[in-house]
Order: C-alpha cells, then sequence, then structure tokens
C-alpha cells in the first residue's frame, strides 16, 4: 500500500477482515510509521516544531528525505499523523450531564498539556481538516459531553471548533513566549514588572484605563488565563 492509499485508508471505518488479510503481505521496512512520528516528536521536542523539515527528519533518521515518503505523503500528512498521535494519549470521560463543563475543561487541558511537551506543534492543529481517527475521536467525545449537557447541536459542534482552535492557539502562544524568552534581547516580554512599567508610562489622557489596571492586564499566574477563558466559552454555552 502506497502512502496515499495509506492516508486514504485512515479515513475509511475499520475494516479488520481486509487488515487481517494484508498483513502476510506486509513490506518489512528498515523504518516503519511509528518511527517516523517517533522521531519527529523527538526533533520538536528538543528543537521546535519549526525545525521539523523532511529533511531533518530525514537526517535524524539517517536515511535520505525521499525515503519519507515511502511511509508519509508529505509534510501535511506528517502533521496529521504528529496530531493524531497526541491526541491518541488523551483519555475521554463517559459524558456526565452534572459534569459536563468540568469534564469539557478537563479535556482540554489534558490536550493544552499534550501540545505543550512539543514547542510549537500547535501550529500544526490550525487550519487542520480532522481527518485522523484519533483527532476525531476527540471531537466525538467532546460533542458527547457538550450534547449530554444540553447544548444544541450546532452550537454544540461550533463549540468543538472554538475550543480546539482556543487551545492550539494558546499553546502556540506560549511555545513563542518560552522561545523568546530563551534570548536575553526578548526576556522583558515575561517580566511583569517591566510591562507594567511601560503600561503605566503611557499617556494618561489616551490610556487611562491601561495605567489604572495595569496590575489586572498584566495578571495572571500559570495556566490561569487558559482556564478562565475555558470559562467564560464553556460558560457561555449555558442555556444554549
Amino acid at each position: 500500500m502506497n502512502p496515499r492509499e495509506r492516508r486514504a485508508a485512515r479515513h475509511q471505518p475499520p475494516n479488520p477482515e481486509a487488515e487481517a488479510a494484508s498483513r502476510p503481505r506486509r513490506r518489512k521496512a528498515p523504518i516503519t510509521v511509528e518511527q517516523v512520528i517517533d522521531t519527529a516528536l523527538g526533533v520538536i521536542a528538543t528543537e521546535g516544531y519549526e525545525a521539523l523539515t523532511m529533511r531533518r527528519l530525514a537526517g535524524a533518521l539517517d536515511t535520505g528525505p525521499a525515503s519519507l515518503y515511502a511511509h508519509v505523503v508529505n509534510k501535511s500528512d506528517l502533521d496529521e499523523l504528529l496530531i493524531g498521535r497526541l491526541c491518541a494519549e488523551l483519555v475521554l470521560p463517559e459524558p456526565d450531564p452534572a459534569a459536563w463543563q468540568e469534564q469539557i475543561r478537563g479535556v482540554c487541558a489534558q490536550l493544552r498539556d499534550q501540545y505543550l511537551k512539543y514547542p510549537g506543534i500547535s501550529r500544526a492543529a490550525l487550519a487542520m481538516a480532522p481527518t485522523d481517527r484519533e483527532t476525531l475521536r476527540v471531537g466525538e467525545g467532546l460533542l458527547a459531553v457538550l450534547l449530554a449537557g444540553g447544548i444544541s447541536p450546532q452550537a454544540a459542534a461550533w463549540a468543538v471548533d472554538a475550543l480546539l482552535l482556543y487551545v492550539a492557539a494558546y499553546c502556540l502562544e506560549v511555545s513563542i513566549a518560552r522561545r523568546r524568552a530563551a534570548h536575553d534581547d526578548d526576556a522583558w516580554v515575561l517580566d511583569r514588572d517591566e510591562l507594567q512599567r511601560r503600561l503605566t508610562a503611557l499617556p494618561a489622557a489616551t490610556f487611562p484605563h491601561t495605567i489604572r489596571h495595569a496590575a489586572e492586564l498584566t495578571a495572571g499566574e500559570g495556566h490561569e488565563r487558559f482556564d478562565f477563558t475555558l470559562g467564560v466559552m464553556v460558560g457561555g454555552l449555558v442555556g444554549r
């Protein structure tokens, strides 16, 4: 099965009989798709998502770029496999109408933690059509929880998209900020005192509220802002 056929097969319902019949004909290759994914995640963990190219990945696997295309169609296909691997690690709850808001926040927090293990990888999830089964499994799980909570199907469907988009964007921003903080010239970006000083030094006639509430604008430890935003998003669904 060539890479395009393999990718297409991931989008089809499972067919155990066909899979069993194909096993004896499976070619024993020195590099497997799982090895490609493992190595790609290793590169991202140490160098960041932006460092991951097909050429860089081939070097890490001690092979040529052309040989990778025996396992993945292109970089977009690789991105889909990477996000699918991270989604496979998520534990989805049994929908509970009495605890649906907590369940939604819990799944989003799990995804956040997976993304942040691999700096910048959430960029791969942006504008991605969800077709990988593991990625779809997460969407299915979130949808089931929202529906159990009494959210209308249309609102629930759009909420899943919005929640996943926010988690990806949040993690991308955190990854960028952490990378900048690693350079002395950019350290002030995460220095709250310096940021407050800059805000309070603005012209009072033009920025009265910014100056007055500089502490609130720069507040937040750890993932407090993430938790706040999820609470606003999920809470806004009540009654819809």
